[in-house]
């Protein structure tokens, strides 16, 4: 079954009766398979969050269909089997981290000990036990982002949507929602999510969608991005400014040119996403 599945999706906002209506999204279709790690990249304004948030049923398209496990996104039964994290998360500050947890169970439908249980799982899960019972008026940002996740895995969801997760989180703290997603989708779990970090994109995604000025710009597997690209590829330790020079001046004889820095998968990745968000042409030297 997929996860996923949006058709023709179109969003349309009118600021007010005066103003120009901005078209966000424009003609989206979308499959996500169950068990899928996907990455949502794009340049700011380009509609990633609006695409979110019809995915979660707290928008309504303009147009199309979209449908969560073969449902209507803002079914309630299926909103119970979806956990999400936005971007930078501002929740009740006179709650502690447990109790803000405990809320969100509720409204899932989590009672008893089977809610207790999960909720010290969940924040156990993002390393939030000895600050569980302050006031998440006292929290940083980083945990505030710990804590948000916290209540989106409460119900151990089958699909979980995460906007710029690690946005306010240290080296360590980014590593540890790594893991987390790992563990989601070792356990057959989607995850669906949005980052402007390449690098985390890279080691945690099966699959990449470049969506920009509210549309879907291109696509790719992880193993596409990891095949060779095709031009030769002359390794060397190193080499002074003036060697440089010579090499470079002796290829451009030749019709060719010297890249220099690491080649690999992220360099492929970046320049996949540069020209998706530039409209077919990479200027990535």
């Amino acid at each position: 079954m997929n996860a996923i599945e949006l058709d023709q999706i179109g969003k349309v906002f009118v600021p007010d009766l005066s103003g120009a209506p901005f078209h966000a999204l424009a003609g989206i279709n979308l499959c996500i398979a169950e068990g899928e790690v996907v990455g949502l990249l794009g340049p700011n304004g380009s509609g990633k969050t609006t695409l979110l948030k019809i995915i979660l049923g707290l928008l309504a398209p303009t147009a199309g269909i979209c449908r969560v496990f073969g449902r209507p996104g803002n079914c309630p039964e299926v909103r119970c089997s979806v956990g999400y994290l936005p971007e930078a998360p501002e929740f009740y500050p006179y709650l502690t981290g447990v109790e803000l947890v405990r809320f969100f169970a509720q409204l899932a439908g989590l009672a008893g000990a089977i809610r207790e249980e999960r909720i010290g799982e969940a924040i156990a899960r993002v390393g939030m036990e000895r600050a569980s019972a302050r006031r998440v008026g006292t929290y940083s940002r980083g945990m505030k982002q710990r804590i948000g996740l916290a209540q989106a895995l409460v119900t151990n969801p089958r699909l979980v949507i995460l906007d710029e997760p690690t946005a306010n989180l240290d080296l360590e703290g980014a590593a540890d929602i790594g893991e987390i997603i790992r563990g989601i989708r070792a356990r057959g779990g989607t995850v669906l999510l949005s980052s402007h970090q390449l690098e985390q994109v890279e080691d945690l995604c099966t699959r990449v969608l470049f969506l920009n000025r509210g549309r879907l710009a291109g696509s790719g597997t992880m193993d596409e991005f990891a095949q060779p690209d095709r031009e030769n590829t002359l390794f060397v330790a190193s080499l002074t400014e003036a060697d440089q020079a010579e090499l470079r001046a002796w290829l451009a004889c030749r019709g060719a040119r010297l890249r220099t820095g690491a080649v690999g998968r992220r360099g492929r990745l970046k320049r996949a996403y540069l020209a998706a968000v530039r409209g077919g042409r990479s200027d990535e030297a």
